[in-house]
């Protein structure tokens, strides 16, 4: 799901003397050129819109593992790092020399850390929805790009756009799909995507959520099974009266015959499953057009919920490879781009 760039406004002039006052600046300059020929593994340094948001980076860690990589995650601190993360992350004291930075959107933390490490490598990989304009901060960076990535045709558009780049954009599809689960729904189970209800120092909330606990209940009274594939913020006690998914939503997904939720990242990853999609759209809410044409149905009413669910059917592989690119792979091919901008082998 993509946040508000301006969720994070009020920290900027916070992060910065952060940045500066650990010394970032001389780590990320000739400390790290100069170190790009030593014996160490590659390694790359990520920097993400969503500052502690490593649930997009933890599905490139197998890969990166067997290409015997390290893939980092630049934090501002610890402060939403759960015990037990896969990611390895880096607060700015302790930052490790590395062959690239890869920024994931053009947020105020991406932003901070590309003019704190002037002298890295730096590209532009798009793994969380973003919406098609430009971002106030993008043109501190664009220039040093050596490469952009998306995951599909689709959002390669939308990100062009926030970006302002008019550059070529490589389509190398969704890590998320490189390992899906096989689609075995269970009679009458419904799968409820959601969003994230409070906004944080993490990242924004998304409207919608009052339409999606409504409609939720309608389905529930309609004997429907209830299964929650809970956003990593979301707030867990909203959703409590249900069974909450102990995996990922992308696994979840695979039990259910449809899922409703807020038009979000997962949303083209869980049409790939096979799983037929509702979105519930609210008026305060942005959504780029392609993860809106995944969805069968959408509604604005939860009264609809039971009809559309009913009514849903998969997208069409024309459509789908439109909004989540190719299937399988994706990782490989990412990493890939990565390689050639710049991270030694």
């Amino acid at each position: 799901m993509k946040f508000d760039d301006r969720s994070l406004v009020t920290r900027r002039s916070l992060l910065g003397g952060t940045l500066s006052a650990a010394g970032l600046a001389a780590l990320g300059g000739a400390a790290h050129a100069a170190d790009r020929s030593s014996a160490r593994a590659p390694r790359v340094l990520i920097a993400t819109n969503e500052p502690w948001g490593t649930y997009h980076v933890a599905p490139l860690l197998p890969e990166a593992r067997r290409r015997g990589w390290e893939v980092v995650q630049l934090v501002p601190d610890l402060s939403g790092i759960k015990p037990g993360d896969p990611v390895p992350v880096a607060t700015p004291d302790r930052i490790p020399p590395a062959d690239l930075l890869v920024v994931t959107g053009a947020g105020d933390w991406p932003a901070d850390c590309a003019a704190q490490l002037p002298e890295l490598p730096m590209i532009a990989s798009s793994l969380a929805y973003q919406l098609p304009v430009e971002a106030p901060r993008a043109a501190e960076f664009r220039s040093r790009l050596r490469a952009i990535t998306a995951s599909s045709p689709a959002e390669a558009k939308v990100f062009d756009d926030y970006l302002g780049t008019r550059s070529p954009i490589t389509v190398v599809g969704t890590p998320q799909t490189d390992d899906l689960p096989r689609h075995t729904p269970e009679p009458g189970t419904v799968l409820v995507l959601t969003s994230v209800t409070k906004s944080s120092q993490t990242g924004g909330s998304a409207p919608g959520t009052e339409l999606l606990l409504a409609a939720a209940e309608r389905l529930a009274a309609a004997g429907k099974h209830i299964l929650v594939g809970l956003h990593p913020r979301e707030d867990r006690s909203l959703w409590e009266r249900y069974e909450i998914s102990s995996v990922p939503s992308v696994q979840a997904s695979a039990r259910a015959e449809a899922a409703i939720g807020i038009p979000g990242t997962v949303f083209p990853v869980v049409a790939a499953v096979g799983v037929p999609l509702v979105g519930c759209t609210d008026p305060r809410l942005r959504i780029p057009g392609y993860l809106l044409s995944v969805c069968s149905h959408t509604i604005t009413g939860p009264d609809d919920a039971v009809t559309a669910v009913a009514q849903a059917k998969p997208v069409s592989r024309d459509v789908l490879y439109e909004a989540v690119g190719p299937i399988g792979g994706s990782a490989r091919r990412l990493l890939k781009v990565w390689r050639k901008a710049g991270v030694r082998v």
